[in-house]
């Protein structure tokens, strides 16, 4: 049987990764060009991560699966080097005055920010750390975490790789489902194609099994059973997610591979082909490809995780980044390949720890430095491929999670950001045009605040501090 292929066909973010938007002026273009053409998934802040702090506190050869994106090893990477040792900033460097410096540690140094408060600032042009107050000190970063796991998956797959969901024939009568890793996956134009396929050759009744195995390991998060994050597995359904919902926390299938096989056979019904009995476990090894769904580009998908502060996708792509250096699919093979490509980028890992991809686990680790550093690299001119990292950045008072903040503030629609929240936790990381010209990657880091909301308000104020001088 012939196979056929489907592209990813959703609404697409409006991506414009190719340019870096370097003034006020085009950062105000973009925003507004954004929320005209955002996906489906924009929705404005991101409620999931207070949830979940309340409660702590679809290619032709027929091949039997989708094989792991695999690129010969890349030599390293034109790195930005970080110059200046953290805590050392020149004042007479021309991207920071002194009285912004001053009013930088006068801000840090505000009560809300909590008993730990760092930071970092580092001029994306010379790769020089012009700011920072414990910018080596790694702490707890939140959902910040996935600036470093876009790098991981851009670094290791490429901005125009996509993942790929298949239907394969493995026995007369017999077809299974076989998962590539996208969280994203909608079934319907994979059950089109697969339902015209089987009667092209005949056939109108079949036996489903499915195949999840793309991915390895425990599928369960450490926080356990969660609306924030699906258990981890190869094959699901736009997240597991049970309420029709495109973002945000939501009921998510306990199962969420099986819960997909029934889908498609729902689907494969009412489109002329009668599946029997219940879609079973199976391996889709050395069957003839049917029918195959590609995803979003890799870069759409940094894009989205960014924006909207994605943990399914932040753990698939950290996951994905796995496969693709030869590492096992698992939480701790995610962690070991964003790992290995933020070192492979010369971007500084002072007491780093990673435990997965979206950092929802409080074990997490990152410095100040660190997250300015993937920042950096990623407008540097010598990594195009990284350029989604700032185009999926929230955009102040406009898109994302930074759609309900920097309202009336100085930072709205200049300031280009992801936040973390965790319980006992705020972080912000970003980049801005300072009015030296100098386009800055920064990091502001809260630990152990007195308030959440006080805090973020801190956090988006020395931001804004950035683009005024």
């Amino acid at each position: 049987m012939g196979g056929r292929e489907r592209g990813w066909s959703a609404v697409p973010l409006g991506r414009t990764w190719q340019v870096v938007a370097g003034s006020a002026a085009i950062g105000l273009a973009v925003a507004a060009g954004a929320v005209a053409a955002a996906g489906p998934w924009e929705s404005g802040q991101r409620t999931a991560e207070r949830v979940h702090a309340a409660a702590r506190d679809r290619e032709r050869p027929a091949a039997a699966r989708p094989a792991p994106v695999r690129r010969a090893a890349p030599a390293p990477p034109a790195a930005v080097p970080v110059l200046a040792p953290a805590g050392a900033a020149s004042a007479q460097d021309p991207a920071l005055s002194g009285t912004l410096r001053t009013r930088l540690d006068r801000l840090l140094a505000a009560g809300a920010l909590g008993p730990v408060r760092t930071g970092a600032v580092i001029d994306v042009t010379t790769g020089r750390l012009v700011y920072g107050r414990g910018a080596a000190d790694a702490s707890t970063p939140a959902s910040v975490t996935k600036l470093a796991t876009a790098l991981a998956a851009l670094g290791t797959l490429g901005p125009e790789a996509r993942l790929t969901t298949t239907v394969v024939s493995t026995a007369p009568g017999r077809i299974v489902l076989v998962g590539g890793g996208d969280p994203t996956f909608d079934p319907a134009g994979l059950a089109d194609d697969t339902a015209a396929a089987l009667k092209a050759a005949g056939t109108t009744s079949v036996r489903l099994a499915y195949d999840a195995s793309y991915f390895a390991g425990p599928a369960l998060h450490p926080m356990g059973h969660d609306e924030n994050l699906a258990p981890v597995t190869g094959l699901m359904v736009r997240e597991g997610r049970l309420d029709g919902s495109s973002s945000g926390p939501a009921p998510r299938a306990y199962d969420p591979a099986s819960a997909a096989a029934d889908a498609f056979a729902a689907l494969l019904g009412k489109r002329g082909v009668t599946v029997h009995g219940a879609p079973a476990a199976g391996s889709g090894h050395g069957g003839t490809r049917l029918a195959a769904h590609r995803s979003a580009t890799v870069a759409d998908l940094v894009e989205r995780m960014l924006t909207t502060s994605d943990n399914d996708l932040g753990e698939a792509l950290a996951r994905q980044a796995a496969r693709a250096s030869g590492r096992p699919a698992t939480f701790a093979g995610g962690a070991a390949a964003v790992r290995a490509e933020l070192a492979r980028y010369g971007v500084p890992l002072d007491g780093a720890v990673f435990t997965d991809g979206s950092g929802l686990s409080h074990a997490d680790r990152l410095a100040p430095r660190t997250l300015a550093g993937v920042l950096a690299q990623a407008a540097a001119a010598s990594h195009p491929e990284l350029r989604p990292i700032l185009t999926g950045l929230p955009v102040a008072a406009f898109t994302g999670t930074l759609t309900s903040r920097f309202h009336a503030s100085a930072g709205a629609g200049l300031v280009h950001a992801k936040t973390g929240t965790l319980t006992g936790t705020n972080t912000i990381a970003g980049t801005v045009l300072a009015p030296s010209g100098r386009l800055l990657a920064f990091s502001f880091m809260s630990q152990d605040a007195p308030s959440a909301a006080g805090a973020q308000a801190a956090l988006d104020t020395l931001a804004a501090a950035l683009t005024t001088g």
